[in-house]
Parts: structure tokens; sequence; C-alpha cells
């Protein structure tokens, strides 16, 4: 019996790519490389780093500075891992290992075309769960949030005119939902969990999701919703694009909100 038999809700790939099958002890190392090291660069490095820094929100902007760090971290710590699973980084090999193919219906096979048109009520739901504020966030320290904070006088008066920290706030955004979470959990940690997990992979992915939250844990309730609108369509069409371009909204009203504030 072939391991596509054992296995039948994982996609067959390109025929020169083989995504394998992760342990569960492996899927949870590959989530603490990811998850310990923002947790620690937002609790340890920030403060001390912000110790240094004068003028408005120092924190704010340490915790920026930081986890723009972390996140870089994890771009390439996915690179590093699917090079040495499929020794190279060509961009035909890099589409089918980290699932960044045009979605696939499952009912018809079809690939793109009107599958696309799902992510409009996606991103409606995601837009719902953190504008609605439902579940509400944790209790935590105002100063760590930077979504509040960027409300504040201090934020305003940060922002206004200072390009250099829009670039950083753009990275960030980038890496947040393309090059770093999106991209590691859907894109990597998603096609190598069924193994382990069988067809509740994409629930195990939204936990893992939620978890990682450690830097910013008072988000933690609503990144368990987040498994609906990113890790379930992203493992039903086959595509990290979904859970990228759905998380992607969210960075872009955002940009959009610190232009306003720098212009």
């Amino acid at each position: 019996m072939t391991a596509q038999q054992l296995l039948p809700h994982v996609p067959a790939a390109a025929p020169d790519v083989v995504i394998p099958q992760y342990t569960r002890s492996r899927v949870l190392a590959v989530w603490a490389a990811a998850a310990l090291p923002m947790a620690a660069l937002a609790w340890l490095a920030a403060p001390a780093l912000a110790a240094s820094l004068s003028g408005p929100a120092p924190l704010g902007r340490a915790l920026l500075i930081c986890l723009t760090i972390g996140l870089a971290w994890q771009f390439v710590l996915v690179l590093a891992l699917v090079v040495r699973e499929q020794r190279t980084v060509r961009w035909a090999v890099l589409r089918e290992a980290l699932w960044l193919r045009r979605p696939r219906s499952p009912r018809t096979g079809r690939a793109g075309g009107r599958v696309w048109l799902v992510l409009l009520p996606l991103m409606l739901a995601f837009a719902a769960v953190h504008a609605g504020g439902f579940p509400p966030a944790l209790p935590h320290p105002a100063g760590r949030d930077l979504g509040a904070l960027f409300g504040t006088t201090d934020g305003s008066a940060l922002l206004h005119g200072n390009w250099a920290l829009f670039a950083l706030a753009l990275t960030m955004n980038l890496l947040n939902t393309v090059l770093g979470e999106e991209l590691l959990f859907r894109g990597f940690l998603l096609p190598r969990t069924s193994g382990a997990f069988g067809r509740a992979d994409w629930l195990v992915n939204g936990l893992l999701f939620a978890a990682y939250h450690l830097h910013v844990w008072w988000m933690i309730p609503a990144a368990l919703l987040d498994a609906l609108v990113l890790a379930y369509p992203s493992r039903r069409y086959r595509s990290a694009w979904m859970g990228i371009i759905v998380h992607s909204g969210q960075s872009l009203f955002l940009t959009a909100l610190l232009l306003a504030l720098v212009l």
C-alpha cells in the first residue's frame, strides 16, 4: 500500500516535489522555533531595548523593531527547512513545497478561476472577528498593544512625518502575513501535519497558531477563531494563498491607517 493510499487527503505534489509528513514532536519543534523567539523578543529584548531609547513611546518602538526581527527569523526558518528538505530554492519547487499554488476546488478539481471568489466571504468573516471585538481581548498592558498605541497622542506624534518608522511597520506587516507567520503555518506546517493528525490537521494548525501568540497573549482567543478562516480554507483548497490573502487584508488596513498618521 502506497503512502498516498494511506493518506488519501494529502494532495499529490508536482512529480519532482515530495512533501514529507512530520511527526507530532517535529511539528512542535518547528512551532517552538517560531513561538519562543517571538516571546523572548517581546518580553525580554524589547524592554531592554526600550530602556536605551529616548522620545515618545520607547516600548512601542522597541516592540516594533523586535517583532519585525522575530518575523524575519520565521522567513529564514522556512527557507532553511525547505532547502534542507528539497535541496533547492527554485520557484517551481518552492511553489509546491509551500503550497504557493492556485487554490483547487475539492469538488471539481479545477484550479483558480471562480475558486478565488471564496476569498470574499472569508475576508469579511476575518474582518468581523477582529473588528467586532468578539471574542474580546484579554486584559493586558496598554503600552504593549501597538494597535492601541498608534491611536494615542504619543503614537500619532511618533508617526507624524516618520517615514523610517512607517517603512519598519510596513516591513513587519509584510513579514506578518506573507513571508512570516502565514508562510510558516499555512505554507510549511499545514502540508506536513496530515500524517500526524489526519483530517484534524487544519484544526491542530489553528490551535498551534493561536498558542504561538505568546508575544501578544491577549489575542489568543481571537486567534483561535482564525483557524476557521485561515487554516481550514488553506487545507480545503490546498493553497497557502487562502490564508495569506485573507490575513493580508488586516495588514492593508493597518498600513493605510499608519500612512494617514504619517501624512
